[in-house]
């Protein structure tokens, strides 16, 4: 997708239709459209130097650096290990997640992905087993792999900015117990003790905007993109379209502006505790 859109930004600044930019190419429309919306890759470095120099990019430096893009582009990222129990979409949304240098999200029904304890998670997808009829293995590796997710938050090498409101709702729905809530109330405390992480509490008794599915914002590495993937009923969206951008960002600037300040979220999070 970032390989994508700034081939897009290219075209358009060369002033090329997609029909113009493939003219004699070895490169059909429909690939061309596909590969700029991030849907499939160039099959070669080869190709996209071609593209590059129809579009009139001399600079060594920006061909090498969209090469090596592309070269990452192509690679397994590491979450491939857990294909066989995602669900759909959800290998592309861990991959632009471990992309993402900063992370804004809203989560009105559960504790947020990257807030949840093993303990949380487990009972989360365990009391779904029967339901839904998941093995396991299935239960096992998807905790493994949302422990590794949630590892972004302390990386060593630029920690991943993570900036969530939370509606007191999914803090109150209970999983597993009194003592997993507890516990999950103490880590969203101490996480929130960390530099690059911002929690907001909505609280059910304040009359505010509330959105009614839950959404997250992306922000991915240079070069510079914000993706949006928002979850309706049975499906999951994921788009970089600004005006899709813009009318998120109003939604969640609407959001905090809504809940309470960052430094009441302790606070509120011991009440809960204590009323459990």
């Amino acid at each position: 997708m970032q390989l994508g859109s700034e081939l897009r930004r290219l075209r358009e600044k060369a002033g090329f239709t997609l029909a113009e930019a493939v003219s004699e190419l070895d490169l059909s429309i429909t690939k061309l459209y596909r590969v700029e919306n991030g849907l499939t890759a160039l099959k070669s470095t080869t190709e996209l130097r071609v593209l590059l120099e129809r579009y009139g990019v001399g600079s060594q430096e920006d061909i090498d650096f969209l090469a090596e893009i592309h070269r990452d582009s192509l690679n397994r990222g590491w979450w491939s290990q857990y294909r066989s129990v995602m669900p759909s979409g959800m290998a592309m949304y861990v991959g632009l997640e471990t992309g993402a240098r900063a992370i804004r999200a809203w989560q009105p029904n559960v504790v947020f992905s990257l807030l949840q304890t093993e303990r949380y998670v487990r009972e989360m997808l365990q009391v779904a087993k029967p339901v839904e009829e998941h093995t396991t293995e299935f239960v096992e590796r998807n905790i493994q792999l949302r422990m590794e997710r949630k590892e972004r938050l302390t990386g060593r090498e630029g920690p991943l900015e993570l900036w969530c409101i939370l509606d007191e709702a999914a803090l109150r729905r209970t999983i597993g117990g009194p003592d997993v809530m507890r516990e999950q109330y103490e880590e969203i405390i101490r996480l929130t003790k960390l530099d690059n992480v911002t929690v907001q509490i909505l609280p059910l008794d304040i009359a505010t905007y509330r959105s009614s599915t839950n959404f997250t914002l992306l922000e991915l590495e240079a070069p510079k993109l914000t993706v949006v993937q928002s979850d309706m009923p049975d499906s999951s969206n994921v788009s970089d379209k600004d005006t899709t951008i813009w009318a998120f960002n109003r939604k969640f600037d609407a959001l905090s502006a809504g809940a309470l300040a960052p430094g009441e979220t302790p606070t509120f999070l011991h009440r809960l505790a204590g009323e459990i």
